[in-house]
């Protein structure tokens, strides 16, 4: 299953059935089902704050009106997670995102006890970027 074509639901479904290994495993390949992201946009600018592990993401507003992130992180288990995040708001108009329940439709995950803090600290920066972006659009 590739983020590409699983849902939030899909993915949601799949891995309230797996035992914590399995859930990793799960969210690791997420993480690599990502679309690549060039280096060259893995800058100061695109970096979020406050994660443990480099995270970027770099929005675009495509000619559609929908806006699309791309995103990368130098940690397996964080880029799972933000491919969980990006499922939530893919390619959707700038309003959706901005009033999306993103904490909402990553609660079922319940990853502050599925991962240690540190690897799940940067998640509310990342919403808040997403966020912010979204409002600047919309």
């Amino acid at each position: 299953m590739t983020s590409q074509t699983a849902s939030l639901a899909d993915v949601r479904d799949e891995y309230g059935f797996l035992d914590p290994d399995d859930r990793y495993r799960l969210l690791i390949d997420l993480g690599r089902a990502l679309e690549p992201m060039p280096d060259a946009l893995k800058t100061e600018a695109t970096l979020v704050r406050g994660c443990s592990a480099a995270v970027w993401v770099y929005p675009t507003l495509r000619d559609d009106g929908t806006l699309h992130f791309l995103a990368d992180s130098n940690a397996a288990i964080t880029k799972g997670i933000i491919a969980l995040v990006l499922l939530t708001v893919q390619d959707q108009p700038p309003g959706t995102v901005a009033a999306a329940d993103i904490e909402g439709e990553l609660a079922p995950f319940d990853l502050r006890n599925q991962l240690s803090s540190n690897r799940t600290q940067g998640i509310p920066n990342m919403i808040a970027l997403i966020r912010d972006t979204a409002a600047r659009y919309a």
